[in-house]
């Protein structure tokens, strides 16, 4: 599936408000605990998005689009970046500020010029090598239902062990693979 942008831009300005109503008002034990070693809670992870609303998606698009001379090659993503976010700040001050820069970022990436040619220009990824626009944006989509799969799975995993044998039919309470 091409990246769409009134189609994906619809996935994507529905991600605060679902995030918000998984976790707004839930108790600190739900929304600070996470799933295993190396994961994150959900407190963690909407600071992830932050940042990544602050430093990640419409700066590398626009890098892409301004880019004369070959394609730029982006600045590494600080994966660490919400730490000190997160311990500065209440979910609730987060998923506002969330929701704020999401709105921005939407508004952003509705006046960028989106043409065919234009998503098939080339950015190059730190880590990855060579990616393309599309590919950037499409990413952006796909990192937030990631990210709300991971926010689930941390939720239930607060109740991994009073769940008992049930555990064989739930996937979610699987032993994390974090990367």
């Amino acid at each position: 599936m091409n990246f769409d942008l009134d189609r994906d831009a619809d996935v994507l300005a529905r991600t605060p408000a679902i995030v918000r109503t998984l976790l707004g008002g839930l108790y600190p034990a739900w929304t600070h605990a996470n799933y295993g070693e190396n994961t994150w809670s959900p407190h963690d992870i909407v600071g992830h998005y932050i940042i990544g609303e602050q430093t990640d998606w419409i700066p590398r698009a626009k890098m892409i689009l301004d880019a004369a001379g070959g394609p730029p090659t982006f600045v590494p993503f600080d994966r660490a970046g919400h730490h000190a976010l997160c311990r500065d700040k209440s979910l609730s001050e987060l998923l506002d500020l969330f929701e704020s820069l999401r709105e921005k970022n939407i508004a952003e990436l509705r006046t960028l010029p989106l043409t065919p040619d234009n998503l098939t220009k080339p950015g190059v990824h730190p880590d990855l090598g060579p990616v393309t626009l599309e590919q950037l944006l499409s990413t952006w989509v796909v990192h937030d239902l990631h990210h709300i799969g991971h926010i689930c799975k941390a939720l239930a995993h607060q109740h991994k062990a009073e769940v008992g044998v049930w555990t064989a039919y739930l996937s979610i309470l699987d032993p994390p693979r974090p990367r």
